[in-house]
């Protein structure tokens, strides 16, 4: 029997794969479908101090190999994902939660990290450091090592469960983004988030999207994604949530061999809603075609 566990700083895992936020709503929108209890863990949808409606439509595009999406961070505030939506998926889900946070100043990141840490709903809590600063110009706190640095140690003073940060990978060196976090007392990290990138309908002349750029996300990042996880996995000593264009068996397999201890899948939730289930299923197998009992003795074995 081939041991698919993994664990992520004390919290065990049943298995490595965890839909990625904003991939998944809150989790129980997904359980009309099969039952989410064999996934390793969720990433629920990211959550800001403030109710937000996100960007005007249209706000997702389709591109060979992925797709683009300007959402905005649509989503119903700390206070309501606390209360209403977390205990909601608690109801039919048993296994590790991690709530995604994310903050426009640091004051927010605090706040909020800090609820969702007191939360007896929540395992890890997951820092997306790729929003705008509003008091520093707009600039990405996920850019700038003092700004990561700032905001990891500020959580990690309010929280007691483990702090996972999720990189953006728009910066000319990830590896410096994620020594910071790591001096900083991060427990872990997610990584990547999505590459800027837009489309442009040539008969209108026009951006597609309404807010011109958006992320992108599928296939077509993730050697990008494989390469970031490759290089920080030998810069830092905490564990790694690699993310990024994951959509089989062998895709997280080849991520855990670059340094991954757990992945996420994101936009192959959005093609098919099985994916993760289906991830899942052929792991085992996979794995026993590779002569390994262990999955935890892949993890960095490409190092």
């Amino acid at each position: 029997m081939v041991n698919t566990a993994v664990n992520l700083s004390g919290v065990s895992l049943e298995n490595p794969v965890i839909p990625a936020s904003g991939t998944f709503g809150f989790g129980y929108e997904f359980a009309q479908w099969y039952d989410i209890n064999c996934l390793g863990a969720i990433s629920v949808k990211g959550t800001t101090r403030e109710p937000r409606f996100g960007n005007p439509a249209p706000r997702i595009a389709e591109t060979a190999g992925g797709m683009l999406n300007a959402v905005g961070l649509q989503n119903p505030g700390i206070d309501k994902v606390i209360e209403e939506e977390l205990p909601k998926l608690r109801t039919l889900y048993h296994k590790p939660i991690l709530a995604n946070i994310s903050g426009f100043s640091l004051d927010e990141f605090v706040e909020c990290c800090a609820k969702a840490d007191a939360s007896p709903h929540t395992d890890i809590i997951e820092v997306n450091v790729s929003c705008p600063n509003v008091h520093h110009g707009g600039m990405s706190f996920g850019t700038d090592p003092d700004m990561v640095h700032e905001v990891t140690r500020s959580v990690k003073a309010v929280c007691k469960k483990p702090v996972y940060v999720k990189l953006s990978p728009n910066v000319t060196d990830i590896v410096s983004i994620a020594k910071a976090c790591e001096a900083g007392g991060a427990d872990g990290l997610s990584l990547i988030n999505t590459l800027m990138g837009m489309r442009i309908d040539i008969k209108k002349r026009a951006p597609i999207l309404a807010n011109t750029t958006g992320g992108l996300s599928g296939p077509a990042v993730f050697p990008v994604a494989l390469r970031m996880v490759y290089q920080v996995y030998e810069a830092v000593n905490i564990p790694i949530i690699g993310m990024g264009g994951i959509q089989t068996a062998q895709d997280v397999v080849e991520m855990m061999l670059a340094g991954a201890t757990a992945v996420q899948v994101g936009a192959a939730n959005l093609v098919n809603p099985y994916a993760c289930q289906e991830i899942i299923q052929a792991l085992p197998a996979l794995l026993e075609e590779l002569g390994v009992q262990d999955i935890n003795n892949i993890i960095g074995g490409a190092h």
